[in-house]
């Protein structure tokens, strides 16, 4: 077992994109428990575009980041924690933390499941993309949707889940040609179109010919607003994210297309997925089963050792992923 510990923090607020000299790796003796505590040992980590918002002020400058982390007990002063299990904590960027019964709770072993894939789809990924569907489009079996990001985590989480739900069209935006074969192939959408090939104003049409019931944003700027422009009337729109203002240096994307949300009666609703984690049980049995069975495949890029786990951020806002982005300590299957 290490008697030492790596944790990362933020040296510096970016402007613009971030780089590895925004970060620093501090090294120091292993924490030990106190009564009502335990030490985890972590295994699996997320970085998330959640993260370079954080990077603007919420994220403390010298000090350990957070994050969605997957760990092993390996010592505990409290009865609620058994010594091995596998538990969830959002202590992350570090190699090992000392948690409160209230940081942490156990994850739920399902035969067949990879451990990882309480980081993607049975985790805050899958969680968010299934609470858009359910609670806040409403989603319907029938419907078209479009989804912009589509090859990241929740894009993808978004496109797996919809075609169990029975969606009609499924429409995606992604940044390369490749990612738009892998979602055709393997993930479940019709069609989807690589956003460097045009405005997206003039591909969404060429996609959606007949127009889109549901639009999940992950993006903002020119795609929410050709997505408006595509809704039919009583449309709705899922904000999830603003990838295209979180490294912008200028001023924001201007809609032109406002009145539209009057005119067709659409609803665009916004919400934070840690207000519904009362969903999550629900996520674990509209989704296990399907993994299980095989319908349902895990859309992870896993990076190899916690060294990495800077360059593994940086490359998730380059799109350097398919799927969810996950880091995996080293040595772990």
């Amino acid at each position: 077992m290490t008697e030492t510990a790596l944790t990362v923090h933020q040296t510096a607020r970016p402007h613009g994109f971030p780089t590895a000299d925004h970060f620093a790796f501090v090294e120091s003796a292993r924490p030990e428990p106190t009564p009502g505590t335990a030490l985890v040992e972590n295994l699996y980590w997320s970085v998330d575009p959640y993260h370079r918002e954080m990077m603007d002020g919420d994220f403390a400058l010298h000090a350990p980041l957070e994050g969605r982390t997957l760990g092993r007990v390996i010592e505990s002063r409290d009865p609620a924690f058994t010594e091995g299990e596998i538990v969830f904590h959002r202590q992350g960027w570090r190699t090992h933390a000392v948690v409160t019964r209230d940081e942490a709770r156990p994850v739920p072993r399902f035969d067949g499941v990879p451990l990882s894939a309480h980081l993607s789809i049975l985790g805050g990924t899958g969680l968010t993309a299934y609470v858009g569907l359910t609670r806040i489009a409403e989603l319907r079996s029938g419907q078209d949707l479009f989804v912009s990001a589509a090859a990241g985590g929740v894009g993808t989480a978004t496109g797996r889940l919809a075609r169990l739900m029975g969606a009609g069209r499924l429409v995606g935006s992604a940044g390369t040609a490749a990612k738009a074969a892998y979602l055709t192939e393997r993930v479940g959408y019709d069609e989807v179109f690589d956003y460097h090939a045009g405005p997206t104003a003039d591909l969404l049409p060429k996609a959606a010919p007949d127009g889109i019931d549901v639009y999940v944003d992950n993006v903002g700027g020119e795609h929410l607003e050709a997505a408006i422009s595509s809704l039919r009337e009583f449309g709705r729109i899922v904000r999830i994210g603003t990838l295209a203002q979180y490294n912008a240096t200028g001023a924001p994307y201007t809609l032109r297309n406002l009145p539209d949300i009057v005119e067709k009666s659409l609803r665009m609703e916004g919400f934070l997925v840690s207000n519904h984690r009362d969903v999550q049980e629900e996520l674990y049995e509209f989704v296990v089963p399907h993994l299980r069975s095989g319908r349902v495949g895990l859309d992870e890029t896993v990076v190899e050792g916690f060294e990495r786990i800077v360059d593994a951020f940086l490359g998730m806002l380059r799109g350097e992923n398919v799927g969810k982005m996950i880091v995996r300590a080293s040595g772990r299957a």
